[in-house]
């Protein structure tokens, strides 16, 4: 999501809402519930992170492949210290993350 960025209403810039670089992991448990009352689908472009909306969308980049994955956020986690967000095994698949990788969201 880009937001403008406007001073003195003469020139508006565009800068990311919200960008972080980390590590991101992999999860895919089937059947459950997640945080956002869904039902858990492994396949699906999804991720979990602490303090992102539910429903809003991520683009994540893979530091390690380059591929990049828009996921939409309807879990919270990951609860593991140093990781920012856990993503479903369809994205993780489609960036080529096998564990853990370093990537960027924006």
């Amino acid at each position: 999501m880009i937001r403008p960025i406007c001073a003195l209403a003469l020139a508006c810039l565009s800068a990311p809402a919200f960008a972080e670089t980390c590590i991101a992991s992999r999860y895919g448990y089937s059947g459950g519930r997640t945080a956002s009352g869904e039902r858990m689908n492994p396949n699906a472009m999804t991720a979990a992170h602490r303090a992102r909306p539910f429903g809003s969308h991520v683009t994540v980049t893979s530091h390690s492949t380059g591929r990049s994955v828009t996921v939409r956020i309807n879990d919270r986690g990951p609860f593991v210290k140093g990781r920012c967000i856990d993503l479903s095994t369809g994205a993780a698949r489609a960036l080529g993350v096998a564990g853990t990788a370093m990537v960027s969201l924006r």
